[in-house]
């Protein structure tokens, strides 16, 4: 208000209406439409009339705040024009008020000029009208999130009942029961509480040749109890030197084993053996391949702890039917391999226990190195990510393998777990053939399941397609023996011990489709 067209409080202003003066008194809070009107009433004409002043000069003075005062001596001409409503309707007048009130919001220099037509009347019904609306559409969302709830829970009802009735093998105690379980994760308390102490582990002798078997290929992992097993590894970190390298207490170790073979599931295939079976070939590989002389202790003590968490709590389905299903862990890790990342996430659930972690004793840096290190090789374990580990490794042999560069050895320890994860072809035959049909009956189950969901199944998991020789040849011939024949490149020992046995496994399993009865659908899958 501090120009020189504003009021201090208020202004009078004189008017010439019909030849007789009339005086209005303006206060400081009035805007154009409430001037409009105060002169409508002196002049006794409708607030809808057009009113027009003039000065003594025969000007035209706007009606608004900032109009200048006048004299007695000098009114304003006062011209009223009154609008026939018949004639131009309701929307003529309409657009009059509405011209009264577009001045109102560009001239007043207040906001008080919205009680004018009740704008806030006007704005609480359309704001009740929107209400209603969104109410409508939230109604309408509810409706298909309760009608996908309902086919979630008929196939989750469904799945129970198909279970219920079914038996599978518990491959860890090689003796019949009932799976019951139905996929979750299991609670961050389960994983890391133990159902069993030392005191119940007991402690086997092993006599020098179990010793040097262990260090072979060729080792036989039907052989073995889960105790045994436990043994079998507890062994594989003592004589590494690995208990001295990371100054483990040797009671720790046998806890940390136990709560990892606590959350290993009862699958047909991915299961506490698969897991030692592929910590044994690890193991065998480090004393075939001397690894100790192309990398540090910890590197192979990172080795053997990722064979040995690279599972943990296996639902049972692969991560294309995680992400299909949209289940938990699909969601956590945004359809990212999820198993994997699951797998990665367990192992360090239990390594933060207190009685289970195993790398208590090391420093802040070795346990950031071995952490980072151990995620790597756990991820890598997605076949998803095969063709692009491959290639980068061949990149490396073409350029001169260096064993003094990280990124070299990174991508040579991805390479050798995932040999180990999918070597047990290079076994012999009694050894890797049960593998086959654990395999097989784990990728069954998930068909069904998939079929049962209405989501899609691979041709190689469905049981009405799929044969042992059709499953296994395409992957020895064009997964298996190129991976390991890569390797050999730079462990050239492992030829006469790793390849050709898959070659052999290859031209066994060709020969047995020949001679095989063919398989209708099989055949057509072909």
């Amino acid at each position: 208000m501090g120009n020189g067209s504003s009021l201090d409080s208020s202004k009078t202003i004189y008017l010439s209406i019909a030849g007789k003066t009339e005086k209005i008194v303006l206060s400081r809070l009035c805007g154009s439409r409430d001037i409009h009107d105060l002169i409508a009433q002196a002049a006794g004409v409708s607030r809808y009339s057009e009113i027009t002043l003039r000065d003594s000069d025969g000007a035209l003075i706007p009606i608004s705040p900032s109009m200048a005062k006048n004299l007695p001596s000098s009114p304003y001409e006062v011209t009223t024009t009154t609008p026939s409503l018949a004639n131009a309707g309701d929307g003529e007048a309409f657009k009059q008020v509405l011209s009264q009130v577009t001045e109102q919001f560009t001239q007043s220099p207040n906001m008080d000029m919205l009680r004018v037509f009740k704008v806030d009347e006007m704005k609480l019904d359309l704001t009740n009208r929107i209400n209603v609306l969104e109410r409508r559409l939230e109604l309408e969302g509810l409706k298909a999130v309760e009608i996908e709830k309902c086919r979630r829970d008929i196939s989750d009802i469904k799945y129970q009942i198909l279970n219920s009735q079914k038996k599978v093998i518990d491959f860890n105690n090689m003796r019949p029961m009932y799976y019951t379980g139905y996929y979750s994760a299991l609670s961050d308390e389960r994983k890391i509480s133990l159902k069993r102490d030392v005191p119940l582990y007991p402690k086997y002798t092993l006599s020098q040749e179990t010793v040097n078997y262990l260090k072979q290929p060729t080792f036989d992992i039907w052989d073995w109890e889960p105790n045994e097993m436990l043994s079998l590894l507890e062994h594989m970190y003592h004589e590494l030197g690995l208990v001295t390298e990371f100054n483990i207490n040797p009671i720790t170790l046998k806890r940390w084993l136990l709560c990892v073979q606590e959350n290993y599931r009862n699958n047909p295939f991915h299961n506490f053996r698969h897991c030692f079976c592929v910590t044994q070939m690890m193991y065998g590989m480090i004393h075939l391949c001397k690894l100790w002389e192309k990398m540090s202790r910890e590197d192979l003590g990172v080795l053997l702890t990722s064979c040995i968490c690279h599972d943990l709590d296996h639902p049972g389905y692969n991560n294309t039917y995680q992400i299909n299903a949209r289940t938990e862990l699909a969601i956590r890790y945004n359809d990212i391999s999820p198993l994997e990342n699951h797998h990665c996430a367990v192992a360090f659930k239990i390594l933060s226990n207190p009685e289970c972690n195993i790398f208590a004793n090391t420093d802040k840096e070795v346990y950031k190195r071995i952490r980072a290190a151990m995620t790597l090789l756990i991820l890598a374990s997605d076949m998803a990510r095969h063709g692009e580990i491959m290639d980068c490794f061949k990149a490396k042999i073409e350029l001169g393998f260096d064993y003094q560069d990280k990124e070299y050895l990174e991508t040579l320890k991805m390479v050798l777990i995932k040999c180990c994860d999918i070597s047990n072809e290079v076994r012999p035959m009694e050894v890797s053939d049960p593998w086959v049909d654990c395999l097989l009956e784990e990728y069954f189950n998930q068909s069904d399941r998939e079929k049962m969901e209405g989501l899609p199944v691979a041709p190689f998991m469905d049981r009405e397609k799929v044969t042992k020789p059709t499953a296994q040849i395409g992957f020895i011939k064009f997964v298996l023996i190129p991976m390991f024949e890569t390797v050999a490149q730079l462990f050239p020992i492992i030829d006469k011990t790793m390849v050709e046995p898959l070659r052999i496994a290859r031209d066994r399993y060709e020969h047995m489709k020949e001679t095989s009865v063919p398989n209708t659908s099989a055949k057509k899958d072909e």
